[in-house]
């Protein structure tokens, strides 16, 4: 059996490693932006202080109305797949021995959240696209 000192060595050497690659990425990007910055030409001119936007010249003024109805929807695909993103590690722990009937549990009560959620926004006329 190897003594504790050896154990804890090999631990902290593991974490060294890593440290050793987060400060390379780090250096790496640094050195990145410092020579684009060197390298990039700098001459400023009228048309390069326009504002662009998909090709199209800006006329007019800068506000434009849109539909929040638009931000719904998308807020909710955002809650949608985030919920997803949890249901994939519950499906591998729900495998696992003696998980499963707590882990269903759980997801039970999660999902219906969901459900609740879901209705309430039914409910509120949320989901109507007109």
């Amino acid at each position: 059996m190897r003594e504790p000192t050896v154990i804890a060595a090999d631990y902290f050497d593991t974490y060294s490693v890593v440290g050793l690659l987060a400060v390379v990425g780090v250096l790496f990007v640094a050195v990145a932006f410092g020579a684009g910055r060197l390298l990039r030409p700098v001459v400023p001119t009228p048309e390069k202080l326009l504002t662009y936007e998909c090709g199209v010249d800006p006329v007019g003024e800068g506000w434009a109305h849109t539909q929040v109805r638009y931000y719904v929807y998308a807020f909710l695909y955002v809650i949608f797949a985030v919920d997803s993103i949890f249901l994939f590690p519950w499906a591998t722990v729900f495998a696992a021995p003696g998980y499963g009937a707590t882990t269903l549990v759980e997801m039970f009560v999660f999902l219906g959240f969901l459900a609740v959620g879901l209705l309430y926004a039914y409910k509120k006329g949320v989901l109507a696209w007109t």
